[in-house]
Parts: C-alpha cells; structure tokens; sequence
C-alpha cells in the first residue's frame, strides 16, 4: 500500500517528478495485434431448413409463399437454399397490384437470410424482394415493405 503523499503549494516540481514516473508504467508498448489458432468457422444447421409464411406453415424450398399480408411470392426457381443466404428468382403479387398480377405478376428475386437453428430444424428470419423493374410497380406499391422483412418462427 502507498503512503499518503503530502506536497505543499510550494512545491509543484516535486509533483510533476513524482506523477511523470508513475504514468511511465501506463504506456503499453505497440506490439500490435497477436491472433493465435484458426478463424471461427459459422456452426453448422442440423436437420431440414424451412420458411414459415404468414401463416406460419413451415415450408422447405416453396414454389409460393405469402410473406406478409401484401407480399406474395410464386413461381419461385431455387438456386440457393440450406445455407446463410437462400436466392429464388419468381413472380411478385399481393393487393397493392390488383387485376394486373392475376394475369401477369412483376418479375422479382427473393433473398432469405438469419438463418436460426432451432432444436433438429432451421428457420430463416429475415426476407427481401427485389421487383427486376421497380419503376414498373403501381403506385401502390411505394407503401409496400420489400426489404427485410420478418419472417416468424413456428413455436416448437
């Protein structure tokens, strides 16, 4: 333990003499950054991967789903699926679009992502649609949430 230190008003050099040293110890030396062993790798999705709809129906690699209330997806072609990010490229619908997606729904990519293990099954929890043409949407349209949309989770 250190004793109690008394300076006088008097005697500001014998203050600074005493406090330089003391920092001394405080000053680390640039050595910079030391990394040891292999980079953490991602852990691995046990059992089947699914979507859950707005339902929330589990389904696994869908050729249509109804993301939200105004948000429906079909015709969806898989390239990726089961891993990080799954990509479909497919149709676009919903209310906002009328009598026109009935005959003819906009061209559009879906990108699934936050892929959560749960228990013997995954789940992804996040969704984004790109239309091909975006300035070929209704106005309707503008009010409709495309990107990262939050997909729910069954309960187990």
């Amino acid at each position: 333990m250190l004793s109690p230190l008394r300076v006088s008003v008097a005697s500001p050099v014998v203050l600074i003499v005493l406090v330089v040293p003391a920092l001394g110890g405080c000053v680390a030396e640039p050595r910079g950054l030391h990394v040891e062993g292999p980079a953490l790798q991602p852990s691995r999705v046990a059992g089947p991967v699914y979507i859950a709809d707005a339902a929330g129906v589990a389904l696994q690699q869908p050729t249509s789903a109804q993301l939200t209330e105004y948000v429906v997806v079909s015709q969806l072609s898989w390239r990726d699926w089961g891993g990080p990010t799954a990509r479909a490229t497919g149709k676009l619908g919903g209310p906002w679009c009328g009598r026109r997606c009935a005959d003819d729904p906009y061209d559009a990519t879906l990108t699934l992502s936050g892929l959560e293990q749960q228990e013997r099954m995954a789940y992804y929890r996040r969704g984004t649609v790109e239309p091909k043409k975006p300035e070929d949407l209704p106005p309707a349209a503008v009010n409709v949430q495309f990107q990262g949309i939050r997909l729910s989770i069954p309960d187990v």
